[in-house]
């Protein structure tokens, strides 16, 4: 990690859905866009520094809802920033479908520390 860079965001896609690339694409971008406006209402300094740094993002990988459920929970109780994507059901997955989550942004290490053990999208 350089040290240029204290704050990240974190999106976690379930892969077990086998969503397109596209997909997957908008499922983080609802994913960013709405844990940012999280941080942006409850943690507006997290936001402004994150914004100052470039938005640092990592995308992330796990298999099935319920480990990607205790990984928004644990967000939750350590007080990051975090919003949980439910599809609409429009087109490849049934609608309720939770497809990913957004972590941060929020400090690096917070984030690494929830995420560190997750491989790479």
């Amino acid at each position: 990690m350089s040290d240029n860079f204290r704050y990240k965001q974190a999106l976690v896609v379930r892969t077990d859905l086998e969503m397109g690339r596209g997909k997957i694409a908008v499922q983080c971008s609802h994913a960013a866009v709405s844990a940012a406006e999280d941080a942006r209402k409850h943690f507006s300094e997290w936001w402004r520094a994150w914004l100052a740094e470039g938005q640092r993002k990592i995308a992330l990988k796990v298999k099935g809802e319920d480990i990607l459920l205790a990984l928004v929970r644990r967000a939750e109780s350590i007080n990051l920033p975090v919003f949980l994507v439910k599809d609409k059901g429009l087109t490849q997955i049934p609608a309720g479908s939770v497809t990913c989550a957004g972590i941060g942004p929020a400090p690096a290490e917070q984030v690494d520390h929830l995420t560190g053990n997750l491989a790479l999208l």
